[in-house]
């Protein structure tokens, strides 16, 4: 079991390395996708994942000892899955502008996804419990090395999910987008 907790906890690691660095460099920062009129909608689903993330997080990762939190959690991923592939189905129309999305970031994005789901495949089968043939929830995780590190990380990734989610929210309204963009053009590199 402490294997899973080890491997979930690179997997997140991993996964949050990429996304800062598709989510907020590539995405907000050098394409500004928010500001492109045929990505409006891929924004919109990048804006929803992001507000489920750190919810994801705190629900399957950090509060493990209620049951109802893994059921939300759960939920909460099947959301996610929804949003992404709606995400990905949108994504040919919104990068027009640069003559389709490139090879480089799409491998970043399945590279992103991969690791992102498997910590939280990982997670879930921390929870997974065989009792006379019969698959089932254990509602309750014991303490260990592996269960605080992989809380240790969730805790200390929630703030800056929190942060990226909430500029996803403001750069939807047009005063976020003009603050935005006002502050952007103050900043000369990247």
């Amino acid at each position: 079991m402490e294997i899973l907790f080890y491997l979930s906890s690179a997997f997140l690691i991993l996964f949050m390395v990429l996304a800062t660095y598709d989510g907020f460099y590539l995405h907000l920062w050098k394409y500004e996708l928010f500001n492109k009129r045929e990505s409006i909608y891929e924004h919109k689903t990048h804006t929803i994942r992001a507000i489920l993330f750190p919810l994801i997080v705190w629900f399957l990762f950090i509060d493990t000892n209620i049951p109802s939190s893994f059921y939300i959690g759960l939920g909460l991923v099947i959301i996610d899955l929804i949003t992404l592939a709606i995400d990905a189905y949108a994504e040919e129309d919104s990068r027009k502008f640069m003559n389709g999305l490139p090879k480089w970031e799409y491998i970043i994005h399945l590279f992103s996804n991969s690791f992102h789901f498997a910590a939280i495949a990982l997670i879930i089968a921390t929870r997974i419990t065989v009792d006379n043939n019969a698959l089932g929830f254990a509602t309750y995780i014991s303490n260990s090395f592996g269960k605080e590190m992989v809380q240790f990380i969730a805790v200390n990734i929630i703030p800056g999910s929190i942060v990226l989610a909430l500029i996803h929210v403001v750069l939807m309204f047009p005063k976020g987008k003009s603050l935005w963009n006002s502050q952007r053009a103050r900043i000369t590199c990247c």
